[in-house]
């Protein structure tokens, strides 16, 4: 089982991975399919279902599915270029992706959030359409963005495409029992394991630059969400407050005055910082889900900044381990909120860092993989209720919270020897069970839990 450490963190725009990020890429991939198709159009409709329609708004799964048809792709997203483009758009009703000349859409007719049908791959449910010049559907294909910014057809997700195995790799491992095994019999760490995998499909040097410049775009985001305050968007009114609590860290350093937890508090502004950016649609990796954005690079801030002889050397070892466990959970459970709650994002992101921590702090592969039980385990039946179908509250504290666990499970693992109740394997099937029994109003619809609980205005 292979899954790049560039398909676990994706760079791209909030404030959804499986929400905006992946109706985008349907799109593109629609477009694609029309270039290919002998026919001529004129038109484009687009269809939201299940999870898409219930928090689509909240989410930008629109005006991300708009912008995707007409060209816009998230790794290289320009805000400014997107606002004059939907300006034009709603003027004229016309867009002109490349290849494709001129084409019907109008945003208020030609988007339809459909909340009575859902579709029967995965809640999150998409249908995009092209249409002749009588308004006639010529081609039409159902999409689900399936978390983590991941997407496939209908007939893909049928044919098993979501969890394709592709060429061999080094070390195939597609359970945690495999991998320890593997480590093992190899004497490797998991990230060496993981880097032998990575370099098999390419180079060490695109390895390298590829996994600084994720580092370099969370660390990004981290410092831009600490200098920003202000109001974000979306109608709740949710003040940013990392700014706040960064600026009142930085005071009392050095007054020899602090009390210990208030570590935690470092922890957290860290990953609030992105978490904010992310709900404000700016820049942030995927890791695994731009929900759970914020506490991986929380934690690794937290040892680099904090944990005294850290070394950026590290990074890579830490993305790589995280990683190897977020391909675990996705092949054997789920990453997406829709699918299995938050403790398929938040909880996949703690067991990430935990393991990532565990590793560049000298853990054992049983150590690692203790340390990545640890922080899942404590995450189980954590359900997605965004307020308004934001991903604010509760979602930009909860990432906060997820690297203080992820960093105590962390420190628990190491202070073991790597033997444990609970192996990671039965952890991630408890979650994937968790999450098939789980009411699907607590699976990211907004429909229930905090969401209607609280005043949304």
């Amino acid at each position: 089982m292979f899954l790049s450490v560039f398909d676990m963190f994706k760079v791209g725009i909030g404030p959804s991975s499986s929400h905006t990020m992946g109706p985008m890429v349907a799109a593109a991939r629609f477009l694609d399919m029309m270039r290919a198709s002998p026919f001529e159009f004129h038109g484009l409709r687009a269809s939201l279902h299940g999870s898409l329609a219930f928090t689509g708004v909240g989410h930008a799964t629109d005006r991300a599915t708009i912008l995707g048809l007409g060209g816009f792709v998230a790794h290289d997203y320009d805000d400014e270029k997107a606002e004059a483009f939907l300006a034009e758009l709603n003027k004229t009703h016309t867009m002109h992706p490349e290849g494709l000349g001129a084409l019907h859409f109008d945003p208020k007719a030609d988007m339809i959030f459909d909340y009575d049908h859902a579709l029967p791959g995965h809640a999150n449910g998409m249908i995009l359409m092209a249409t002749d010049a009588q308004g006639d559907v010529i081609l039409k294909q159902v999409f689900y963005s399936i978390g983590g910014g991941f997407v496939v057809t209908e007939e893909e997700l049928a044919a098993g495409k979501a969890t394709d195995e592709g060429d061999p790799v080094p070390y195939p491992f597609k359970s945690a029992a495999e991998m320890l095994e593997m480590a093992k019999a190899s004497g490797k760490s998991i990230a060496e394991m993981k880097r032998a995998n990575e370099i098999s499909r390419g180079c060490s040097e695109s390895l390298a630059k590829g996994t600084a410049r994720i580092w370099q775009v969370m660390n990004d985001c981290i410092n831009r969400g600490l200098e920003r305050d202000g109001i974000l968007p979306g109608g709740l009114k949710v003040r940013r407050r990392a700014k706040g609590i960064y600026d009142a860290l930085m005071a009392e350093r050095g007054l020899n005055q602090t009390a210990p937890h208030t570590i935690n508090d470092w922890m957290s502004v860290y990953a609030m910082a992105v978490n904010e950016e992310n709900a404000a649609g700016g820049q942030v990796v995927t890791a695994p889900t731009n929900g759970a954005a914020g506490t991986l690079p929380a934690v690794i801030r937290y040892y680099l900044d904090h944990v005294p002889g850290a070394s950026e050397a590290h990074v890579e070892d830490f993305l790589l381990t995280a990683a190897a466990i977020a391909g675990l959970v996705k092949y054997n459970a789920s990453i997406s909120g829709a699918e299995a709650g938050c403790q398929a994002e938040v909880g996949s992101a703690a067991a990430m860092s935990a393991a990532g921590l565990c590793a560049v702090m000298g853990g054992t592969p049983e150590q690692v993989e203790n340390a990545a039980e640890i922080a899942l385990e404590h995450h189980l039946g954590m359900t997605c209720d965004p307020v308004k179908g934001l991903v604010q509250v509760p979602c930009i504290e909860r990432n906060g919270l997820a690297a203080i666990k992820a960093v105590s499970a962390a420190s628990l693992a190491l202070r073991g020897d790597g033997q444990h109740f609970v192996p990671l394997d039965a952890c991630i099937e408890t979650m994937r069970q968790t999450g098939a029994d789980m009411h699907d109003k607590y699976k990211e619809t907004s429909l229930g839990g905090l969401a209607v609980n609280v005043p949304n205005c």
